[in-house]
C-alpha cells in the first residue's frame, strides 16, 4: 500500500530524520515512540526523510539513518519518501500563496530580528518594493490563539501574532523551510498523528495555522521529552552525540523504553530487537511518557 492510497481514516504515523548526521539515542527515542504509537494503534509508520538542506546533508547519511533503523527492527511500511523529491510541489505552494498575497518579501538581517524580541514585528510587511539584496519570503499570520490538546503534554496555547509573527517559509538561500514542507508532506503522506521531540512543540502551531490555510486535516499530536547531555545542550550532531550502535540494539531500546515511561522488564534485555518492540507495542502507554521538557542522558530508568 502506497502513503497517498492508505485510508484517510486510518493511524498513519511518521517519522522523519533530517540527515544531517547518523541517529543517536535523542533520535532514536523519537523513532521509538513514534513507532509503538503507531503499532499499538494498529496503524502504518512511515520514514520521511527530511533533506531540503544540501549543505548540511554529508553523503551517504540518508541510507546510514535507514540502515540503522533496520538494524533496530523499525521497519517502515511504505516507501520512503525524500523531501528533495518534492520541489516542485512546495514550489507550487508558495506561489499559491503569493498569488493570494498571503506572504511577502523580508529581508531583515539576523541582528534586526533578534532586536525584535518575542516576535517579528511585521516591518517588511508595510513595504511596497521588493528588496534589492537577497531577501526570505514569510506567511501573514493572523492574531489569533491556536489551541492543540497534546498527546503527552497536554493543552499548548500560542497567539501567532504576539508570539511568533510572521514566520519564514523560503529562506534566503533559495531553500523550503521546514513549516512549508512538513505541512506539505504531512498532507500528501495522510499522516494522522505526530509523535516527536518538545523542541517542535513550540512550532506546531505555525503548523496548524497553514493546515488551516491549505483546508487540510489536522492531526493529533505528543511530544516527547527531548535527551540533554551533561551541559545542557540537546544531543546532535553539532553537540557531538555518539551514534547509536546496532550492536546495542538490545540494550539501547529497552533503554529507551525506560525512558519513555514504560517500565520494561529486565529480561527484555536478553530478547531480540523484534521481541523488544513487539512487547513495546503491546504495552504501550502514551499517558506514561513523562510530562517534561527535557530528560538527561544519564537517568536512570531501573
Amino acid at each position: 500500500m502506497s502513503a497517498s492510497d492508505s485510508p484517510k481514516s486510518r493511524y498513519v504515523g511518521r517519522f522523519a530524520p533530517s540527515p544531517s548526521g547518523p541517529l543517536h539515542f535523542g533520535s532514536l527515542l523519537a523513532a521509538v515512540a513514534s513507532y509503538l504509537d503507531a503499532k499499538s494503534n494498529e496503524g502504518l509508520w512511515l520514514v520521511r526523510m527530511e533533506d531540503l538542506d544540501p549543505p548540511r546533508e554529508p553523503v551517504g547519511t540518508a541510507d546510514l539513518i535507514l540502515q540503522q533503523l533496520h538494524d533496530f527492527s523499525m521497519h517502515w511500511d511504505s516507501d520512503v519518501l525524500y523531501q528533495s523529491d518534492r520541489l516542485g510541489i512546495y514550489q507550487e505552494i508558495l506561489e499559491q500563496l503569493q498569488k493570494e498575497e498571503l506572504c511577502f518579501p523580508c529581508d531583515c538581517t539576523r541582528g534586526q530580528i533578534k532586536l525584535m524580541a518575542n516576535a517579528y514585528d511585521g516591518s517588511c510587511r508595510r513595504k511596497k518594493d521588493l528588496p534589492k539584496q537577497e531577501y526570505a519570503l514569510r506567511v501573514k499570520v493572523e492574531d489569533i490563539t491556536i489551541d492543540i490538546n497534546d498527546l503527552i503534554q497536554g493543552n499548548y496555547s500560542q497567539n501567532l501574532a504576539t508570539d511568533v509573527g510572521d514566520f519564514v517559509i523560503l529562506r534566503k538561500d533559495g531553500l523550503f523551510a521546514y513549516q512549508l514542507a512538513v505541512v506539505a508532506d504531512d498532507e500528501y503522506q495522510n499522516i494522522s498523528h505526530v509523535i516527536r521531540g518538545m523542541d517542535l512543540l513550540d512550532s506546531t502551531p505555525r503548523q496548524v495555522f497553514l493546515q488551516q490555510k491549505f483546508n487540510y486535516r489536522q492531526l493529533q499530536y505528543g511530544h516527547i521529552p527531548i535527551v540533554i547531555n551533561d551541559s545542557g545542550q540537546k544531543l546532535s550532531k553539532q553537540h557531538f552525540a555518539a551514534p547509536i550502535n546496532s550492536s546495542e540494539a538490545c540494550t539501547l531500546l529497552v533503554k529507551a523504553l525506560g525512558y519513555l515511561g514504560q517500565k520494561p522488564d529486565k529480561e527484555l534485555l536478553l530478547e531480540t530487537p523484534e521481541k523488544i518492540l513487539q512487547w513495546g507495542s503491546e504495552n504501550w502507554d502514551i499517558q506514561a511518557v513523562p510530562k517534561l521538557a527535557t530528560i538527561p542522558e544519564d537517568m536512570t530508568t531501573w
